[in-house]
C-alpha cells in the first residue's frame, strides 16, 4: 500500500504518578523533519525517539507533543523523604554555625522544601519504558491512519489515470486525419492557384508536414508513463518521489503534444491530459 504524509495520533496511560500523553501530527515535507515539544526532564530521550519515528516513516514533517499531568495533591505521599531531611538537617546546622542568629526553619518550610516530600515529577530513566510505549502506540495508529489516507489518494490517482488512458486512445488516429486534411488543402490552393506544381514537390511539402506535426514518440511515450505509473502504484511503499517525477514526464509529453497540435480535438486533448496531470500532481505531493 501507498502511504500518505498527513496523519494524526495519540495514545495515553495513567500512572501513580500522573497522566502520560503522546500525540503525533505528520504533514507533507520533501524529507523526514522530526519536532518535538517534551518536558525538558525527558528531553534526553529525544535519539530514541527520533530512532523509533524514523523506522516507522521516510519522509514528512514531525510534531510530537509528550505532556505529563501530575497526580492530585490528595493522591501524593505525605510521608517526608528521610535522606532529603537529614541533609537539610546538615546543612541548616552548618549554616547555623557561622550565623548562631539565624532563624531555624519551620515545618512548614520544610515540608515544602523540594525533595523532602515525593512529588510527581518525571525522570528519564523512570518513564523511557513508558515513553518509548506509548510512542510504539502512537505510531501504529499512525501508520494505519496514513495508509487509509493513502487508500485514497491511491483510487482518485488511477481515476485520473483512467481518464487519461482514454485521451491517449484517443489521440492516436487524429494524426493521419490531420495530414489528410493538409493534403486536400494543399490540392485545393495549388488548383485555385492554377499551378501544376510536380508531384514530387507537393509529396515533400506534405512530408515534411507530417514531420511537424508527428506526435507518434508523444503518445507513446505518455502510454508508456502512465504503465509505469500504474505499476509503482501496485508496488506501493514509499513511492512519492518516484511519482512526483513521472508526473513532471507526464507534462512534458502533455505539454509537446499541445505544442505541436494542427486540430482543435487535438488541443482539447492536450488540455485535458494536462488538467488531470495538474490533479494528479497536487495528490502526489502527500504520498509518502
Amino acid at each position: 500500500m501507498i502511504a500518505s504524509m498527513t496523519g494524526f495520533a495519540a495514545a495515553a496511560r495513567e500512572s501513580a504518578q500522573g497522566s502520560l500523553a503522546v500525540e503525533l501530527k505528520t504533514v507533507n515535507h520533501r524529507y523526514l523533519e522530526f519536532q518535538t515539544r517534551v518536558p525538558e526532564e525527558i528531553r534526553p530521550l529525544e535519539p530514541a525517539m527520533r530512532e523509533a519515528v524514523a523506522g516507522h516513516l521516510t519522509r514528512g514533517k514531525v510534531d510530537c507533543r509528550i505532556t505529563f499531568t501530575p497526580a492530585s495533591a490528595a493522591q501524593r505521599s505525605l510521608v517526608p523523604d528521610d535522606a532529603a531531611m537529614a541533609a537539610l538537617r546538615e546543612a541548616g546546622a552548618r549554616v547555623l554555625e557561622r550565623f548562631p542568629d539565624a532563624r531555624a526553619l519551620s515545618v512548614a518550610e520544610i515540608l515544602h522544601w523540594p525533595g523532602v516530600l515525593s512529588e510527581s515529577t518525571l525522570s528519564p530513566d523512570r518513564v523511557k519504558e513508558d515513553v518509548m510505549a506509548l510512542l510504539g502506540q502512537a505510531l501504529g495508529e499512525l501508520d494505519q491512519t496514513r495508509e487509509r489516507e493513502g487508500a485514497k489518494l491511491e483510487k482518485v490517482l488511477r481515476d485520473r489515470l483512467a481518464s487519461m488512458s482514454v485521451l491517449v486512445t484517443q489521440a492516436a488516429p487524429l494524426m493521419p486525419g490531420a495530414v489528410k486534411a493538409f493534403q486536400e488543402k494543399l490540392a485545393a490552393k495549388i488548383a485555385e492557384a492554377a499551378a501544376s506544381p510536380s508531384d514530387e514537390r507537393v509529396h515533400q511539402e506534405i512530408v515534411l508536414y507530417a514531420s511537424r506535426i508527428d506526435v507518434d514518440e508523444e503518445i507513446a511515450r505518455l502510454g508508456t508513463h502512465i504503465t509505469e505509473f500504474k505499476r509503482v502504484l501496485d508496488k506501493g511503499g514509499a513511492c512519492g518521489k518516484r511519482l512526483d517525477f513521472l508526473c513532471q514526464e507526464l507534462n512534458r509529453e502533455a505539454n509537446t503534444l499541445g505544442s505541436k497540435s494542427v486540430a482543435n480535438e487535438m488541443t482539447r486533448i492536450s488540455v485535458e491530459l494536462k488538467v488531470l496531470i495538474e490533479q494528479m500532481r497536487e495528490q502526489v505531493q502527500n504520498i509518502e
